[in-house]
């Protein structure tokens, strides 16, 4: 009868014990947070002129769809200049935002311009979870490791004057667009900023090509 008992104690136990080990060990996946940033796996292709604002965020948001995750509304990362000019800071909703990865790239505006240590190469991720073509991965002769961005360090507008926004992404010829270094590599500084490291050449796609970018854009979602 002992034995009897025992056996039956070890069965239920036996039954139990996914359902224990299944508590203890909840489903990664469920916890990691959900794409709410990436870098454009593609490019609209005509250099600076992107549609204006309106368009970049279009770009944003059907890469964004296609990869699953169309039910926030994402827009770019992207200052304008001029009178009504727009600060790129501004347009990006308030955070956190994680990668496609599930990491965290910053919390918030602030911790996103001034303390942002997994804006870097192995971080910034597309939405599908791949990496740019950058300067550190092997490929020399291949990059496309500069974003549009038209911002200055604190996301806000470039000054007035020289045009920095390609007539406010609205022009694939005359102007120039002042970009960022997604890689955060530089041969001059090992360290050079994510969204504010220098500007091309002209706002054709060669000239965007021939500094090392293809019109790559920052997406951010903002809800």
């Amino acid at each position: 009868m002992i034995n009897k008992t025992v056996k039956t104690l070890c069965l239920l136990w036996v039954m139990t014990l996914p359902c224990l080990v299944s508590a203890a060990q909840p489903d990664a996946a469920a916890e990691r947070p959900e794409m709410t940033f990436f870098i454009t796996s593609r490019t609209m292709g005509d250099g600076g002129n992107l549609g204006g604002l309106a368009g970049a965020d279009a770009h944003c948001q059907a890469l964004a769809t296609e990869a699953g995750a169309g039910h926030h509304t994402w827009q770019a990362y992207l200052s304008t200049q001029g009178r009504n000019g727009v600060d790129a800071r501004d347009r990006i909703g308030e955070g956190p935002w994680a990668n496609s990865k599930g990491v965290v790239m910053a919390t918030s505006v602030e911790n996103l311009h001034y303390d942002n240590s997994n804006f870097n190469w192995m971080h910034i991720r597309d939405e599908n979870g791949h990496q740019f073509a950058s300067r550190i991965d092997g490929n020399p002769d291949f990059t496309e490791h500069d974003v549009l961005t038209g911002s200055q360090m604190d996301g806000t507008a470039m000054p007035d004057g020289e045009d920095r926004t390609c007539n406010n992404w609205t022009s694939n010829d005359e102007g120039s667009a002042w970009v960022g270094h997604a890689d955060r590599y530089s041969f001059n500084d090992p360290g050079s900023s994510w969204n504010s490291s220098h500007g091309t050449p002209g706002c054709t796609q060669q000239a965007l090509v021939q500094v090392g970018g293809a019109g790559l854009l920052y997406c951010f979602a903002t809800d």
